[in-house]
């Protein structure tokens, strides 16, 4: 029998935060088979996925997964409910006056007679002036008046089809996540990584660790960073999505005197964006547009960008060492949880059959891809003026956001792509938001008299206004998601 033969049965994981503790908390709770060492190395400053307090709605079902309620996960952890993000000044405006827009999760207004509602609304904006597209947003209408209310089970009722993520403390998250994968088996290893030992057939065999010693495992998962202490010592290839995400900085703080808001407010700079909310504030610029401004130079690097192949041989990378993006849309998490969920679901045998993993990294590589169509978009769409932004919506968009594009604008309608992190509303929310309008109606709506259509709009507007009016503050979020 070969050596590469039978299950995988050790998995070492290097790195100690949020990245490292899921994917180890994860990995032995779903495959309890499996004996999981970690290595807790802290996450470096550039390592965005264990920084960001902003979530998207997907960390509730990798919660679930693990079995994790929402009392240990949410509250216990002094989480809140994050309901979307506020863009302010991404367009100089065009022909609509309104100067900011809301992306929030789930469904915006109704369909008519078999239309999808967004194509009665563009209708509607070219010949009259409907209210915003985020006010048809269910969740966009609570975040922008600071409401909550757990999602309905009928997914048709009026405070129901959305979602929500959630705003982290990271030390506190982290905590729990520790605490929570040494219950579960997880056997913790302190130490650093001094560098890795590669076996005559290219597979890595152990982690040598600074402080002496080894240890050795079936699979080894690297959740170090974008430096990829572990994976980068079996090749260095990596594409760059530079001209298309140019920010290249990012200065972070905390700020605990903050107070709990739904809403994370993300404004345009002449350079590049800073944000507000969840506990945390920031700035992401292009440090070549930066000038003689009092930030140039500081903060860490981002260098955005993807490994073609996170899974080689026997050594995996996650999080930032496999995918980095700037945090525009908070991204980065959700992009670690999703691999660790393949690495569950996708788990190949000792010998790591080239097929299985071809499988994995396409699936990364169609998911990432799509990831980096999304943050592109505020950029290729902005019609701002500065040189920054001139420079970048200049740049020709990959040619799959440039397929989205041309079909949103032809007659609004977005094609399917597999593996998509966002939903056709929030791709919705962005593109209206952003002024990017189709040219023609959809046939689809033509049996629905404008006059009607803009009357229904106009009437669920309010219902909905009215209904999120009733509804308790987002400051008691907690109690209600003990209760759920």
């Amino acid at each position: 029998m070969s050596d590469r033969e039978g299950p995988i049965r050790r998995v070492l994981v290097a790195g100690g935060g949020l990245v490292g503790w899921s994917a180890a908390a994860a990995l032995r709770r779903r495959l309890p088979w499996l004996e999981v060492v970690i290595l807790p190395i802290a996450p470096p400053a550039d390592a965005i996925a264990d920084r960001m307090r902003a979530t998207l709605p997907s960390i509730l079902g990798f919660h679930e997964d693990l079995g994790l309620s929402n009392a240990d996960a949410v509250v216990r952890t002094g989480s809140g409910v994050r309901l979307g993000t506020l863009f302010e000044g991404w367009t100089a405006g065009g022909a609509d006056p309104v100067a900011d827009y809301v992306h929030a999760y789930g469904r915006h207004g109704r369909p008519m007679e078999g239309g999808s509602f967004h194509l009665h609304w563009a209708r509607a904006a070219r010949h009259q002036r409907p209210a915003p597209f985020d006010r048809f947003s269910v969740a966009a209408a609570m975040a922008r008046a600071g409401r909550f209310a757990v999602p309905a089970d009928d997914p048709e009722a009026l405070v129901g089809g959305f979602e929500h993520g959630l705003h982290l403390d990271p030390e506190r998250y982290t905590a729990m996540l520790r605490a929570f994968a040494l219950h579960c088996g997880v056997r913790e290893q302190p130490g650093d990584l001094a560098g890795v030992a590669i076996g005559a057939d290219g597979f890595v065999t152990a982690a040598v660790l600074a402080e002496g010693g080894r240890i050795e495992a079936d699979l080894f998962v690297d959740a170090t960073g974008p430096a990829a202490r572990l994976r980068g010592a079996l090749d260095d290839r990596r594409t760059s999505w530079a001209k298309w995400l140019p920010c290249d900085r990012l200065i972070l703080a905390e700020d605990a005197a903050m107070p709990a808001d739904p809403l994370d407010r993300v404004t345009a700079r002449d350079c590049g964006w800073d944000w507000t909310g969840g506990g945390s504030r920031g700035l992401v610029y292009a440090s070549a547009f930066a000038g003689e401004a009092a930030f140039a130079g500081e903060g860490v690097a981002i260098d955005a960008g993807t490994r073609p192949q996170p899974w080689l041989r026997n050594c995996v990378a996650i999080g930032d060492a496999a995918t980095a993006v700037e945090p525009l849309e908070w991204t980065n998490l959700h992009l670690a949880h999703s691999a660790i969920d393949r690495i569950v679901a996708m788990l190949p045998a000792r010998d790591c059959a080239p097929v299985e993993l071809a499988e994995y990294n396409r699936q990364c590589a169609a998911e990432a891809d799509r990831v980096r169509d999304f943050l592109a978009l505020h950029y290729t769409a902005s019609d701002r003026p500065e040189p920054f932004w001139r420079a970048v919506a200049e740049v020709a968009p990959p040619p799959s956001l440039a397929h989205s594009l041309a079909q949103f604008r032809a007659r609004g309608r977005l094609p399917f792509y597999e593996e998509e992190t966002f939903a056709k509303d929030s791709w919705l929310a962005v593109l209206i938001g952003q002024n990017v309008r189709p040219e023609r109606d959809d046939p689809l709506i033509a049996l629905v008299p404008p006059d009607r259509a803009a009357a229904a709009m106009t009437h669920y507007a309010q219902a909905l206004a009215a209904a999120v009016a009733a509804l308790p503050p987002a400051s008691a979020a907690s109690h209600f998601l003990l209760r759920s």
